[in-house]
């Protein structure tokens, strides 16, 4: 376990509970997807593996009951991934256009989607390896892809 990780995870139960509550805590999760893709070009996936709130959750919590089953090798395949990175921002975008430009409304889209992602990743965890979420993670998926290109120039 991480230093960094004991930190982070404070944030996943302050967004998914705090969030239900005040829904401006969704801009949190914007900030940091816009923090771990500009840190992606220097250091690829640093973020999902040091920094990432449900990562810690996942390593520190979610770890000690996992069934430890492998991940589907379905999550594995790259167009799968890409699959679920498309759907997750047709939904996110789908979500914030209905919105209607409500600043309250669209940090609840980011809320909610935290949940939504968390309890798939509860779901995984505990059924394979406690990471399976990480695998099909839109924000990782994405995070792996600048990385490569930076390590390509």
């Amino acid at each position: 376990m991480k230093k960094t990780q004991l930190i982070m995870i404070w944030f996943l139960p302050l967004i998914l509970i705090g969030g239900l509550f005040s829904p401006l805590l969704g801009y949190l999760v914007v900030g940091m997807m816009a923090i771990f893709l500009m840190l992606a070009v220097f250091k690829g996936r640093f973020w999902c593996w040091h920094l990432c709130p449900r990562g810690a959750f996942l390593d520190i919590v979610v770890s000690k009951i996992s069934l430890n089953k492998p991940v589907p090798r379905l999550f594995t395949k790259e167009w799968f991934r890409w699959l679920i990175f498309v759907l997750f921002l047709l939904v996110i975008s789908l979500r914030i256009i209905n919105a209607g430009g409500n600043f309250f409304a669209i940090g609840a889209v980011f809320v909610s989607a935290c949940i939504i992602t968390t309890v798939i990743a509860l779901a995984l965890g505990v059924t394979t390896k406690h990471r399976s979420w990480c695998v099909i993670c839109p924000m990782g998926n994405l995070q792996e892809k600048i990385g490569r290109i930076r390590l390509k120039k």
